[in-house]
């Protein structure tokens, strides 16, 4: 396997790691759903580092392992970007994912938010995809398919409340012109940005 694709994979996977702990606010418990929704973000890459220890590599093609390694190495360069392009965006920490005290103080429509609803889980979801394209195998993929699941199921339940809370209407118009996390096509961002909120 290449090693500094490899490197590149086990530093975006460190990167996801460490937002709870420094961006995502702290007054939430790490409860169930958020262990089950952040289990392949642990088993992902320590399946393929583990995996790759061992001297274990999965049976693909020579004449293909260097485009995997090239596209896993770009999944993991824009995943990358797009968390700090993120992190950029928010003037204050949000709240972690499956929180009772999670109610929006605010909804974010500018920045990485302007084409995408969910930029960190469509960072998170390239992350685990290049895990997949990097070392191709059942489990890689099972992962993969695991956390698109549980970041799909997580987003369609904030978004969800957003539309029930207070930011309800404006949320609603966000909905309609972006997209979860994929950019619509022919869907443009508004011109300004907005913020709603404290």
């Amino acid at each position: 396997m290449n090693k500094p694709a490899l490197f590149l994979l086990l530093l975006n996977f460190a990167v996801i790691g460490a937002l709870p702990r420094v961006f995502f606010r702290s007054d939430g418990r790490f409860n169930l759903k958020w262990w089950l929704t952040a289990l392949p973000f642990g088993l992902s890459p320590l399946f393929v580092a583990g995996s790759t220890a061992v001297g274990w590599e999965p049976i693909t093609p020579d004449s293909w392992r260097t485009g995997l390694t090239l596209v896993a190495v770009a999944l993991n360069a824009v995943s990358i970007a797009l968390i700090f392009l993120t992190l950029g965006t928010h003037r204050i920490p949000v709240a972690l994912w499956h929180q009772e005290n999670d109610d929006p103080r605010h909804i974010v429509t500018h920045g990485a938010y302007g084409l995408i609803r969910h930029p960190f889980y469509a960072a998170f979801l390239l992350a685990f995809l290049s895990g997949a394209v990097l070392f191709p195998h059942a489990i890689t993929l099972a992962l993969f398919c695991y956390g698109f699941v549980a970041l799909n199921t997580t987003a369609a339940q904030e978004e969800q409340r957003l539309s029930g809370s207070e930011f309800g209407v404006e949320y609603r118009r966000y909905l309609a012109r972006t997209g979860r996390f994929l950019p619509r096509p022919g869907r443009s961002a508004p011109a300004e940005t907005s913020r709603v909120g404290g």
